[in-house]
């Protein structure tokens, strides 16, 4: 199995990123906090913690997605999206490991492929971790 990345720090609860997201335009905000709260609630062993600036979601010790906010955007990222299955074609990016989807207000959304992402994500991770290294 290739290694993945992972962090320290990770916590079931971190109060920095409710504090992170409430200091966001009102707008952007709440698409980040519906996005990064599903993720939340993902599983009982999801923890959290700020990373590179960005409210990052966890099994363990190992990411699987983050919320970020921009001037006229919301990236939800997943640091394993090359892996995931992505029928709807929500995901953006070029990189070796890391995709996202740009949320924008206003825009119309397919929220339940992007649940689907944010819940495979989860899954991937989970599965990553069980596995022999």
């Amino acid at each position: 199995m290739t290694p993945f990345l992972t962090f320290t720090g990770a916590v079931e609860r971190d109060p920095a990123i409710d504090a992170w997201l409430d200091t966001r335009p009102v707008e952007l905000g709440s698409i980040a906090r519906t996005w990064f709260t599903l993720m939340r609630q993902c599983g009982a062993d999801v923890r959290e913690l700020m990373h590179d600036g960005c409210p990052t979601a966890c099994v363990q010790d190992a990411p699987f997605a983050y919320v970020n906010v921009f001037r006229a955007h919301v990236n939800v990222g997943f640091f394993h999206g090359a892996a995931l299955a992505d029928p709807s074609h929500l995901l953006e990016g070029t990189g070796k490991f890391m995709r996202h989807v740009k949320l924008r207000p206003g825009k119309i959304l397919d929220g339940a492929s992007l649940e689907a992402l944010v819940t495979a994500a989860y899954q991937d991770i989970r599965m990553r971790l069980q596995s022999p290294s």
